[in-house]
């Protein structure tokens, strides 16, 4: 189905509006790659489904058909397929509760539930190989957790790992992998590194598929939008209290304070919530430069302006030599 078609994409929105699918935000509709339907004699739309990169999405059959379960089965199995066509053997689902055990029926495990929504995976490789890889860049029996963005590492977040490593014996900083950051994911993950190098008790980890940002879940069948971030927040806190803390041995999760978003207090606040008390959730004081928290938009601001000696005291020096290095290409992305 092209969608880039109106008659297509009302005939698409109306079928999905019929089955109690009713979000159909940019940010959803813009990712999709691909979209599949199966139609009927009357070439009436009877069950769809569609692709943005290895997530499954918008799927959807036709309540009352008697065939059901086998069209879910046809609209899952060619999507894979054309998953497979790509060499994309790991892929993932986002969907309502009810709809969790169907999804396990057709191959997918569940890796969080929460009450709005799940988040399912199948194909190899599968959370425990990621989770193994981890585990062998060190023996330690007990870690705290940080998860940051970092686009770019500043100062702040350096202080952050300052108090993690000061008070525990083992810090992972988990770096979410996903390119539609002003600096791509291989650059967060490098200038980390190079930021924290000194802190040998601090492993920097690419947070892969599992640790994307919450704000990224999948949220097109929530029908309220005040609910998307609960959703999101918790399901994203429940996958990592379910399998990173058991696998990992986390004990302590730090997070920096976040005055100025909302969403960003609802996450620390969906942390404390979830993981409490198995893990603490601590919350630290955001740095502040000229009567203003340290902050990566604060730096992104300076490089849209070509202001690099306002970034002195925000970020590293590792940090700001790269700015520096590659200003002109950052200024292009922005």
């Amino acid at each position: 189905m092209y969608l880039s078609d109106p008659m297509t994409m009302r005939q698409w929105k109306e079928f999905l509006e019929s089955q109690g699918i009713q979000e159909f935000r940019s940010s959803e509709v813009e990712p999709l790659e691909e979209t599949i339907g199966l139609f009927d004699e009357d070439d009436r739309l009877v069950a769809t489904g569609s692709l943005a990169g290895p997530i499954l999405k918008y799927i959807a059959v036709r309540h009352y058909d008697s065939e059901h379960s086998a069209l879910f089965n046809r609209i899952v199995g060619e999507l894979v397929a054309r998953l497979a066509d790509r060499g994309v053997a790991h892929y993932f689902v986002f969907t309502k509760p009810r709809y969790i055990a169907s999804f396990e029926h057709v191959g997918f495990t569940c890796l969080a539930r929460v009450e709005r929504g799940g988040l399912l995976e199948s194909g190899m490789p599968g959370i425990d190989t990621y989770l193994e890889h981890v585990r062998d860049l060190g023996g330690w029996q007990a870690s705290a957790a940080i998860v940051m963005n970092a686009n770019p590492f500043t100062l702040g977040h350096r202080r952050l790992v300052e108090v993690a490593a000061h008070d525990n014996e083992h810090v992972y900083v988990f770096v979410v992998h996903e390119n539609r950051s002003l600096f791509a994911t291989d650059e967060r993950l490098r200038l980390v590194r190079e930021g924290v190098a000194d802190l040998k008790n601090v492993t920097v980890v690419d947070g892969g598929d599992y640790l994307i940002g919450f704000a990224a879940f999948p949220a097109y069948f929530i029908p309220s939008s005040k609910d998307v971030i609960d959703y999101q927040t918790r399901l994203d806190a429940t996958l990592f209290r379910d399998w990173f803390v058991p696998a990992l041995g986390i004990t302590h999760r730090y997070v920096g304070q976040e005055p100025y978003s909302s969403t960003t207090q609802a996450y620390n606040q969906a942390l404390k919530d979830v993981l409490e008390p198995r893990t603490k959730v601590t919350v630290i004081e955001r740095r502040q430069v000229g009567q203003e928290p340290i902050s990566a938009s604060r730096v992104r601001r300076l490089i849209a302006q070509g202001d690099v000696d306002g970034l002195e005291d925000l970020v590293p020096p590792t940090t700001k030599i790269f700015i520096q290095d590659h200003l002109a290409q950052l200024q292009m992305r922005i």
